[in-house]
């Protein structure tokens, strides 16, 4: 992972009591289909039993050059935290660390996280009742305002929800339900990885005097690929991790 590389594309957080498999093989999956950033959240299971399962994770990842990030302040291993909007402040000084906001206050308590989710963007299943949902318009004012890049979070399952964040200018979206709950992660994730590509690539357009133009309309000025690392947008020109290696709510 390059030294300014924070999630982006297609993020999967893991929740191993909705999904329909074992969770190392619906992440192998999800891998498979291109992702190549994973939240591991089971904050319920014994600290040995979690660290053995980011470490099974890990190594899936580590075979396409993916990144595992932690839920919480210990990266079990790694280097690499998401930790919750209530703390800890200031935050831990990993390579990485992203935290879970849901309005601008939250953002605003941002110092040295490299990345935020922000949510819920539409209703969620995995969290029926929290809200109110921000939508499209609601998630490109937080990006408007947020000093790091945004994740798009919260019932998340469509390409056109995928378009519509890319649209409002996030980094990327953060998935639970959609790939926990996939009959075929693989083919899920490829699915919401290409809305994201097509979301993300300049649109070439021929003028009446064929003078050929580049449409950019609510994109940031650099946009990255899946997997790739992320050039701040404009206003996000704080310092990134310098190195990273492997590693909601």
């Amino acid at each position: 992972m390059s030294s300014e590389s924070v999630p982006s594309g297609v993020v999967v957080l893991t929740d191993r009591l909705v999904g329909r498999d074992g969770l190392d093989r619906v992440v192998a999956g999800a891998v498979a289909g291109g992702v190549r950033w994973v939240v591991l959240r089971e904050k319920d299971l014994p600290r040995a039993e979690r660290a053995a399962l980011a470490a099974d994770l890990r190594a899936i990842l580590a075979d396409v050059g993916g990144t595992l990030v932690v839920a919480g302040p210990d990266p079990l291993g790694g280097d690499a935290v998401h930790l919750p909007a209530a703390g800890p402040y200031p935050p831990p000084t990993h390579t990485l660390v992203g935290r879970s906001c849901h309005h601008q206050n939250e953002l605003d308590r941002l110092t040295t996280e490299h990345y935020a989710t922000i949510s819920p963007v539409w209703p969620t299943k995995t969290k029926p009742g929290y809200g109110p949902p921000l939508g499209p318009d609601g998630l490109r004012k937080l990006v408007e305002v947020s000093p790091v890049p945004l994740l798009a979070l919260g019932g998340v399952e469509t390409p056109a929800q995928v378009t519509a964040c890319v649209g409002a200018g996030a980094a990327g979206v953060a998935v639970l339900g959609a790939i926990m709950r996939a009959g075929d992660p693989a083919e899920t994730a490829a699915t919401l990885i290409s809305a994201y590509e097509e979301a993300v690539t300049p649109v070439l357009t021929q003028t009446r005097r064929g003078v050929t133009q580049v449409s950019t309309a609510g994109l940031r000025p650099t946009v990255p690929t899946q997997g790739s690392g992320l050039t701040a947008r404009s206003g996000h020109g704080r310092p990134q991790p310098s190195t990273a290696t492997t590693e909601e709510k």
